[in-house]
C-alpha cells in the first residue's frame, strides 16, 4: 500500500490507495506525490480571495440585516446589534450572523399602545429585504400580541358601553329634600 495526499479545495486528506490516480482537473481529487507541489495550490491564492470576497458580501449582508431591524425598532432596541463572526483567510474577522434584541412585551393597562408597540415590533422584525425564518416568527408573535390588545381593547369598549346602558335604563329618581 502506498500513502498519498489528496488535495480537494484546499484540504489534505491521507488515504492508502493501491492503484494510482490519472485524471487531472482542479475540480476532482488529485495524486500529490511528497516533496511535489500540487496542482491545485497554485489556485490556492485565487481560491482565498474568492472565499474572501464571499465572506465580505455576507458580512456587508448581515450588517445591513441587522441595521433595518435597528432602524425600524428604534426606541424598542434594547441595546446595538451582536454579531457572530468568522476569521477569514486574511486574518481579518467578517461577521457571518446577528441579532438585535428588542422589547416585545405588552404595554401594561394600556391596549392601545400595545396595539402600536405590537406593529413597530412587526415592522422591526421584517424591515430587511429578507426577513429569516427567526425574523418571521417574531411578526407572528408581535401579530398574536396586537390581536390580543384588540381583543382587551373591545372588552374595554363593551364594558363601558353596558355601564352606560344600565345607567341610561335605571332613571335616577328625583330627588326631594323636606325641610320641617
Amino acid at each position: 500500500m502506498v500513502s498519498e495526499r489528496i488535495c480537494y479545495e484546499g484540504s489534505l486528506v491521507k488515504i492508502s490507495s493501491s492503484h494510482s490516480h490519472t485524471l487531472v482537473s482542479p475540480l476532482l481529487p488529485q495524486k500529490v506525490r511528497p516533496g511535489q507541489e500540487s496542482p491545485l495550490s497554485l489556485n490556492k491564492g485565487s481560491e482565498e480571495q474568492a472565499k474572501i470576497a464571499t465572506l465580505r458580501k455576507q458580512d456587508q449582508e448581515v450588517r445591513a440585516h441587522e441595521q433595518a431591524h435597528l432602524s425600524a425598532a428604534g426606541g424598542l432596541a434594547r441595546s446595538g446589534a451582536t454579531f457572530s463572526f468568522l476569521r477569514g483567510p486574511d486574518g481579518k474577522q467578517y461577521a457571518v450572523g446577528g441579532e438585535v434584541s428588542i422589547d416585545t412585551s405588552p404595554v401594561s393597562g394600556n391596549p392601545n399602545a400595545t396595539i402600536q408597540k405590537a406593529k413597530q415590533i412587526r415592522a422591526a422584525a421584517l424591515a430587511p429585504a429578507n426577513p429569516s425564518s427567526q425574523d418571521r416568527a417574531v411578526a407572528a408573535s408581535a401579530s398574536a400580541l396586537e390581536a390580543q390588545a384588540q381583543q382587551e381593547l373591545q372588552k374595554e369598549k363593551e364594558e363601558a358601553t353596558a355601564s352606560e346602558e344600565e345607567s341610561a335604563a335605571s332613571p335616577s329618581l328625583p330627588r326631594i329634600d323636606l325641610f320641617v
